[in-house]
């Protein structure tokens, strides 16, 4: 197996910046704001031939007894019990806390191998840095700046051999599980994603926390359901454009988005006990803008009168009625009820947006829907389909050629859309019709 390596300290002393430097990515959300990261987040570096997993984690507080702050503490204590090597970071800038103590308290009693790591160390000298931290009793510091990259190549070295030295001899290297259909979970803030990514995987991975905005980055979960592989991305919920005040918000906007374009299935999250808002579809208009296969969840359905549900469906097919393609799943993301069904459809709208569709087929289709009707003339000419072909897929582009196709009506391709999802029975998946107009070689040359 990999080597795991969790990331953990105090807020702010750059734990998401080394993140993203080891993965080399932008995956963590960074900024000059004290417990940005709330979550366990994982991510895959490598070092030369050397592959390993790296968890970021929240800022840490062991002794934390209650709210949110209690809930990222139980998240870096499970990243803890994960890991092959902890990195503790410290701040060489602000020097020893008793903060750090508290830290080094817990992590001296977690039995895991722990690597002392002073942060924020450029320019300063070595010795100057990383003497107040001898009294934590943890060894010889070592000192990076993770924002320009001293001294981290280095540290992850060491980091995997302490891993690899704790291994049995006859310990095999194995192949990462495989990831399967990447699934984004959107909605409003507080409409119980991340309960719904824990229900899905059976266990307390993100917070589930009653309180909006609880999530702040994406995070992306692997998980097999009935032999199949999946991986879960619980979003930030996205806030309206006037709402969004924080630094820290305006982040998580960016990466709700990102996630959506990144997922083969989206699964829009709504609140049962909420009217569908306008932002409800914003969202929507987004994940339909993006092409991705999109499944709907009504969530916290349990304990509705019959009269509530009636009222909320009725206002779906008002307000989300350019969804029509999706399909509706009315959940208790808490009691797991309607999770099977809710998968099963996730299943079906991957297997529509990745669908292989021949050219002889897509050009019978398109004979019959012309067959059917025909598309209205416009002055003296009207327009000839001759053929189509697949374009692309996630979301599947069905080319049309053929002659005059300039004059094709918005409402006729909207018919042609309809006709070949029926044919191909393309459930939960958004569909692209582009029309190409070839040249008339009989078209008189002007002089």
């Amino acid at each position: 197996m990999k080597p795991v390596i969790a990331l953990v300290g105090r807020p702010n002393v750059g734990k998401s910046t080394l993140f993203n430097r080891l993965t080399r990515s932008r995956d963590a959300l960074v900024a000059d704001l004290p417990g940005l990261t709330r979550d366990r987040h994982y991510g895959e570096g490598r070092v030369g031939e050397r592959p390993f997993l790296v968890i970021d984690t929240g800022g840490f507080e062991p002794v934390a007894k209650e709210g949110i702050v209690k809930e990222m503490a139980l998240q870096t204590k499970q990243a803890v019990a994960e890991a092959d090597v902890v990195v503790f970071i410290v701040d060489g800038r602000q020097g020893l806390t008793p903060h750090d103590k508290t830290i080094t308290d817990f992590l001296r009693k977690s039995g895991r191998k722990v690597m002392l790591v002073v942060n924020k160390a450029e320019g300063m000298k070595y010795t100057s840095v990383v003497a107040d931290f001898y009294e934590l009793g943890m060894g010889d510091p070592y000192v990076i700046s993770a924002a320009h990259g001293d001294g981290v190549h280095d540290l992850v070295q060491e980091a995997l051999d302490t891993a690899f030295a704790q291994r049995p001899e006859d310990a095999e290297e194995l192949e990462p599980a495989e990831r399967g259909i990447k699934i984004a979970i959107v909605g409003r803030p507080n409409v119980g994603k991340s309960t719904l990514v824990n229900t899905l995987i059976g266990e307390q991975r993100v917070i589930a926390f009653d309180m909006p905005g609880t999530t702040r980055d994406s995070i992306e979960v692997p998980f097999e359901r009935d032999g199949k592989h999946y991986t879960l991305i619980d979003t930030a919920g996205i806030r309206r454009r006037g709402k969004v005040f924080e630094a820290i918000e305006k982040f998580s906007v960016v990466k709700t988005l990102q996630s959506v374009s990144e997922a083969h299935v989206v699964i829009l999250l709504l609140d049962a006990q909420q009217d569908i808002s306008e932002q409800d579809a914003h969202i929507a208009g987004f994940i339909l803008e993006s092409g991705r296969a999109l499944v709907v969840a009504v969530n916290k359905w349990d304990g509705l009168e019959s009269s509530d549900r009636d009222e909320i469906k009725i206002d779906l097919d008002r307000k989300l009625d350019f969804l029509s393609f999706a399909k509706t799943h009315f959940i208790s993301a808490l009691k797991a009820t309607g999770i099977g069904p809710l998968m099963k459809s996730v299943d079906s709208a991957y297997a529509a947006a990745t669908a292989d569709l021949s050219t002889p087929r897509l050009t019978r289709a398109l004979i019959e829907a012309v067959e059917k009707q025909e598309p209205k003339r416009k002055g003296s000419t009207r327009p000839k389909m001759r053929y189509a072909h697949q374009g692309g897929q996630n979301p599947p582009i069905i080319v049309i050629h053929g002659n005059s196709l300039e004059a094709i009506t918005e409402p006729y391709k909207r018919y042609l859309e309809k006709h070949f999802r029926d044919t191909f029975n393309l459930v939960g998946t958004p569909l692209r019709i582009e029309l190409r107009t070839g040249k008339n070689p009989f078209a008189r040359t002007q002089k």
